[in-house]
């Protein structure tokens, strides 16, 4: 299905409406089942969802997992599909509704949503398709006690900044690798290419078309400053996705990372670190190439589809179980999880990073039914070039055929 035209009313601020939900499960005795990721503040929502409606439903149940995203488009492929929703972002929402299998919501937001801020819906084609609640963006996590012994006087602002303090703090003999990233192979490591590749100015695509246009000087820029970056990394850096880099910097082994906003208050808090830790880490903007210049980083949206291949009556109980937990009281209790597009949300700490991304200009992951394949290509042909084995033109080489083949395949290109 080609999404034409995507309708996100106002920038993050504006998503902050004023609404009061009433708990409406809709029709009792249906099955809910939810696929979601594994992130507090995702758990928040499918567990007010749960707390709200499971009474009224003939079975409540929840699959938060790392793999969603590998496994959403089969598990929601048969009829009925194994799961009523699907909580997604906005590249997991192009993949399912490419494969047409995730439903139109108006009419069960005319039924159950009239509190829901109109400027929550993610409208494609006069198609509310998803309601989003949460922003999310990848940006710097800086450990200032550490800088500050390596003798870097100020939050690294771009990157030939973060790659200089991390060779002052390696060169001082304080840690030999200082950064960690989101690069595991696959997913992340294109998400992570992305990243610099917005910075240094690229195009997914040829303008008006499927045509890819990643091999190119901003390309080759790019994996060259990733691959500086990941010089400083942990060798292992390219089997570790967002768990992993928590648990690293939570465990004190480094000073420097660009991680997702939405780790930022489970990193802050005073669990599963120590207050060293914890007490010197500040959260800024995703750096740029230069002084001022566009944030390396995409901003996301998360929030909640219904899928195609169930019942009328398991949609509508599933929708109205999820939109019961987008209020206020939700958000009061869980404040720090997420930056919250909801009534009642403070901005504290743990939003500085996405806040200060957003406010530097970072563009919104594109909604294009083909830049999953795209992504797909970059997350299976960079690992040769990290790893030393072959150019960077021949990486984009690669990632380029690898994208055509598949778009070809899938009618985006001829």
């Amino acid at each position: 299905m080609f999404l034409k035209k995507l309708f996100l009313t106002g920038a993050a601020a504006s998503l902050f409406g004023s609404a009061v939900f009433a708990t409406d499960c809709g029709p009792s005795g249906q099955s809910v089942r939810i696929l979601a990721s594994d992130f507090p503040a995702i758990h928040a929502v499918a567990g007010t969802a749960e707390q709200n409606c499971a009474a009224s439903a003939s079975e409540f149940t929840r699959n938060h997992t790392t793999e969603a995203r590998q496994i959403m488009n089969a598990a929601l492929t048969p009829n009925p599909a194994e799961y009523t929703s699907v909580i997604v972002a906005n590249s997991t929402l192009t993949q399912l509704m490419n494969d047409g299998l995730v439903r139109p919501l108006n009419d069960l937001v005319d039924k159950y949503g009239s509190n829901l801020p109109k400027n929550l819906m993610i409208t494609i084609d006069d198609n509310i398709m998803a309601v989003a609640f949460m922003a999310n963006s990848q940006h710097l996590f800086s450990r200032t006690d550490i800088l500050k012994q390596a003798g870097v006087d100020s939050v690294p602002a771009t990157y030939s900044e973060m790659i200089s303090a991390a060779k002052a703090i390696r060169d001082a003999g304080i840690m030999e690798y200082p950064i960690v990233m989101n690069m595991k192979t696959g997913w992340n490591v294109g998400e992570s290419f992305n990243l610099v590749f917005l910075a240094h100015g690229g195009e997914f695509f040829k303008a008006g078309t499927a045509e890819p246009s990643v091999n190119s000087a901003a390309g080759i820029a790019a994996l060259n400053t990733l691959k500086q970056l990941v010089g400083y990394a942990h060798p292992d850096h390219l089997t570790q996705a967002s768990n992993e880099t928590q648990a690293i910097w939570e465990a004190g082994e480094a000073a420097l990372g660009i991680m997702w906003g939405s780790r930022g208050s489970v990193i802050l808090d005073d669990e599963g670190s120590s207050e060293k830790v914890t007490s010197n880490t500040v959260l800024s903007s995703a750096p740029s190439v230069e002084p001022g210049g566009l944030p390396g980083a995409t901003l996301w949206w998360d929030g909640f589809t219904i899928s195609k291949n169930v019942s009328d009556a398991e949609a509508e109980a599933t929708f109205a179980a999820l939109a019961s937990a987008l209020n206020a009281e939700m958000v009061a209790a869980n404040n720090d999880d997420a930056i919250w597009l909801l009534e009642g949300f403070k901005p504290g700490a743990a939003a500085a990073g996405v806040s200060a991304t957003a406010q530097g200009g970072a563009v919104p992951y594109p909604m294009l039914p083909q830049i999953g394949l795209l992504h797909n290509a970059l997350g299976a042909e960079l690992a040769d070039f990290l790893k030393g084995d072959e150019s960077a033109e021949k990486a984009l080489a690669d990632v380029e055929a690898a994208y055509i083949t598949a778009a070809k395949e899938e009618g985006f290109l001829q």
